[in-house]
């Protein structure tokens, strides 16, 4: 294992889910979990940015802070830009993106400020700059302080590696296992998805069950970095020792297409054993055998999917049938109206902050068990 020294590891996570992603930073064992606005800052080197990568469900990216340093105008950020020790981090034969952010400095012009660091990077290193690059320096200008940071993901964390397969308004699989979290999941209970769409909680869900990394099957941009150890990486991935899941996780939905293609993911995502997807209605949904659990459901909305006023009384059916089939079962709705919310007469509790999702804001709306 490298043994570098610690540096700040930002977690980005959407406005409204920082403390539920610091609560799992906390679980997984990650040195000091802080929340800031959109995020969750931890400490640790390299080889916790591999680990967080590998386990944190809740994550849409990752950021290195790798340095730091006081600048007063361009020339000083040149200055300082060319003796940084971008050799430790970034490799010559790899190209780089370099994105400024400019705030309440006397630097307050980004696309110079820019200019200044790509110069710096490749002539003081060799490396390419390139528009398409994988490998993305962010660097933020703030008070005179200019703090640099790898975005060491890549593609969004969202995208597992598995789904090839998604719907016409996806809940996106970090957020949806913030969701699971909030509604207080662990992994032991079963879980019902009467809406599933592409199968996201359902597949979320059952992965979490079977001790599945989130990031066990795709490529990572930190892996193009000079302080990656592919050695140390393939131990850490091959670490993991999956479980058979004591409970079942269901999804349906009205939508034949819908329906093939949850079966596909979860036959990707490895869970198809213990994963049931049908295809009926709200009103045909039957409570499974067993034990309670927890129904998870992401209705349309109005805004880009459906009309408004015709779903008052799909979400109206939908808490009929859970009220009348689901006793003991708890229920996390999310939506981004609160009027829909209220349709479906389930006794929600009161609703915690709002989310960013796709151009709207959303909300959890929670049950404990019906009675």
């Amino acid at each position: 294992m490298n043994t570098e020294p610690t540096f700040d590891i930002f977690l980005v996570t959407a406005p409204g889910l920082e403390q539920a992603l610091c609560q799992e930073a906390q679980e997984k064992g990650f040195a000091a979990p802080t929340p800031e606005v959109g995020g969750v800052t931890v400490q640790g080197g390299w080889p916790e940015v591999w680990r967080a990568h590998l386990e944190l469900r809740g994550a849409a990216r990752i950021l290195a802070r790798i340095g730091s340093f006081r600048v007063m105008h361009l020339a000083q950020l040149d200055k300082r830009a060319r003796k940084f020790p971008w050799a430790d981090v970034l490799r010559k034969d790899v190209p780089v993106k370099v994105e400024v952010t400019c705030k309440a400095s006397r630097i307050y012009h980004a696309g110079a400020a820019t200019q200044r660091i790509e110069t710096a990077i490749r002539e003081s290193l060799g490396a390419p700059i390139a528009a398409d690059a994988e490998v993305r320096l962010k660097v933020r200008i703030a008070d005179d302080l200019c703090t640099i940071s790898v975005d060491c993901s890549g593609d969004s964390l969202h995208k597992r590696g598995h789904k090839e397969a998604i719907g016409k308004a996806p809940m996106r699989e970090n957020l949806a296992a913030l969701f699971l979290r909030q509604c207080g999941y662990t992994g032991t209970e079963p879980v019902v998805d009467p809406m599933c769409g592409s199968g996201t909680f359902v597949i979320e869900a059952a992965e979490i069950a079977a001790g599945l990394n989130p990031g066990r099957s795709r490529h990572f941009a930190f892996e193009q970095l000079a302080s990656f150890d592919d050695t140390a990486w393939q131990a850490m991935r091959g670490a993991q020792a999956p479980v058979v899941p004591t409970a079942r996780f269901y999804g349906s939905d009205r939508d034949a297409g819908a329906i093939r293609m949850s079966r596909a993911n979860a036959e990707r995502a490895g869970v198809s054993e213990f994963t049931d997807f049908q295809c009926h209605s709200v009103s045909d949904l039957k409570r499974p055998d067993g034990p309670p659990g927890l129904v998870i459901v992401n209705p349309p909305y109005g805004a880009r999917i459906g009309d408004r006023k015709l779903l008052y009384s799909v979400y109206g059916a939908l808490g009929k049938t859970l009220l009348a089939g689901f006793r003991g079962w708890r229920v996390g709705m999310v939506t981004s109206d609160a009027a829909l919310a209220k349709a479906s007469g389930l006794p929600f509790v009161p609703p915690g902050p709002p989310v960013a999702h796709g151009g709207l804001r959303v909300t959890l709306f929670q049950t404990g068990p019906l009675s």
